[in-house]
């Protein structure tokens, strides 16, 4: 265990792992052998850390055109077009979670932690946040998130924040269009009065293109932006 890890664990009232444990091998996998030093230097160049909160960009057109954003959506995504962005920021709660239909890809450029879940445990558009698993990303690791692992932006582990290369499928977290927005409040109208237990409630958290999210009830800026208030439990926060 590192010496950094120790200290997360020691000023922390809930288990902190590391992504080389295996409690990780649910969530995703560290992904090696990638030169992913292009993407690093880059962040590091052209990318800053808000004064506060963050900042998240989908697509960033330099980090797509190298090398190994090539690499990535050869071998990783089978050819399927990709996205290359970032979130930089000072995030240390955790009160809120996503999801999308494929694997994402974080490049830690930073040391940063990451809180996830899995998308099956959400009940009747509720998760609560006692299930979550918080774990610690090493600055340099490069690694895959599965489609039903919930997720968010990650967390600080010192005063300056954290910054993290993002890659997903082409389009998602960008809007929802004026007509898909529309289809989705049809389906979920059409449930509701159906209301039948069984019919599946997944588009009340729908959010944007290939992005469902659930938010705590006290996390305002996601619940402002529509996101379904189904957390159950405490509103959460990290320390380092």
């Amino acid at each position: 265990m590192s010496d950094l890890l120790k200290r997360l664990n020691e000023v922390n009232d809930v288990k902190i792992w590391s992504v080389y444990d295996e409690e990780f091998n649910s969530f995703g996998q560290v992904l090696k052998g990638y030169d992913v030093s292009e993407l690093i230097e880059y962040m590091e160049a052209n990318t800053d850390i808000p004064d506060d909160g963050n900042v998240y960009v989908p697509s960033e057109e330099p980090m797509e055109l190298t090398h190994i954003a090539r690499t990535i959506k050869s071998v990783i995504y089978g050819g399927m077009p990709i996205q290359i962005g970032y979130c930089n920021g000072r995030n240390s709660t955790y009160n809120g979670f996503e999801y999308h239909k494929c694997s994402e890809i974080n490049i830690a450029v930073t040391d940063m932690m990451l809180v996830l879940g899995h998308s099956y445990d959400i009940e009747n558009c509720h998760y609560n946040n006692d299930d979550a698993t918080v774990f610690f990303v090493p600055k340099g690791t490069m690694i895959e998130m599965y489609q039903t692992t919930l997720h968010l932006s990650p967390l600080k582990v010192c005063d300056e924040g954290f910054k993290a290369v993002v890659v997903l499928a082409e389009g998602t977290n960008t809007p929802l269009s004026t007509k898909e927005k529309r289809e989705r409040d049809t389906i979920i109208n059409s449930i509701a009065n159906r209301n039948h237990e069984d019919q599946d409630m997944e588009t009340e958290l729908l959010l944007a293109r290939n992005k469902w999210v659930i938010a705590h009830p006290d996390r305002k800026p996601l619940i402002d932006q529509g996101a379904y208030p189904g957390i159950i439990g405490d509103n959460k926060e990290l320390f380092y």
